[in-house]
């Protein structure tokens, strides 16, 4: 199984508290440029991988689309989920993305928002979610980018008076143990070359990869994301089903 660490107190309880968690899909801070790459969801069979709080099912369900199943291994955000969803459109189910079994073909739209970095096995997941599509269904998902997840120690440094990076072991793949909001968070770092190989070989056409970055208006509100400009936190990539 996973590592289930958001139903570990400490965890969940600071993950509660982050800005995406408390506003929703308006507090993170990637969401316009992932609501550019989503298909017309009306009358669409959605599936929601890693849901958390469930706020894009509810957003899919709001769109028009015909079901929503939404998955997450973690019971606290799955009962979250399902107390602030209305929506008879919505089902919430608890799965392990490192062994999830899905319907042949009974989706036609598959959306995923940070969470494939905590999956093991990405190779077995992606031709999961490509079995389960219908042909030519899209397929849009975040993960955390490999620039920010590979490094053994990841956080800024000041070299020559200038605010970078610091990137090591980038092309060892592996799982990464970090202190973040509890300690021992497990990730599981990949190439880019990795991740676009995987969905190419599962039989996935790209449409689009966005290394992302705060738009003019976002630095304009928040000066203090400059610095996001030194790295890229977030990797947006859509595809579909051949």
């Amino acid at each position: 199984m996973a590592q289930n660490i958001y139903d570990q107190p400490a965890f969940f309880e600071g993950y509660s508290n982050l800005p995406r968690s408390v506003h929703g899909l308006a507090g993170a801070a990637e969401w316009e440029s992932v609501r550019a790459l989503l298909p017309d969801l009306k009358g669409k069979r959605v599936v929601d991988l890693g849901c958390g709080f469930g706020w894009f099912a509810r957003y899919a369900a709001g769109e028009g689309a015909e079901s929503v199943l939404a998955l997450d291994l973690s019971e606290n955000m799955i009962a979250r989920a399902k107390a602030e969803t209305a929506s008879p459109a919505v089902r919430y189910e608890i799965a392990d993305l490192d062994h999830l079994d899905l319907p042949e073909g009974s989706f036609d739209f598959a959306y995923s928002s940070l969470a494939f970095h905590y999956v093991a096995d990405f190779d077995r997941l992606i031709c999961t979610i490509h079995t389960a599509l219908t042909p030519g269904a899209p397929f849009v998902f975040t993960i955390e980018h490999p620039l920010y997840m590979a490094p053994s120690a990841p956080d800024w440094a000041e070299v020559s008076g200038r605010t970078v990076w610091p990137v090591d072991g980038y092309l060892v793949e592996g799982p990464r143990t970090t202190d973040w909001l509890a300690k021992g968070v497990v990730k599981h770092h990949r190439t880019l070359g990795t991740t676009l190989n995987a969905l190419i070989a599962a039989g996935f056409a790209i449409r689009h990869v966005e290394e992302w970055r705060p738009s003019e208006a976002q630095l304009a509100a928040h000066p203090e994301w400059q610095v996001e400009l030194n790295r890229p936190m977030f990797l947006l990539i859509a595809c579909y089903r051949i």
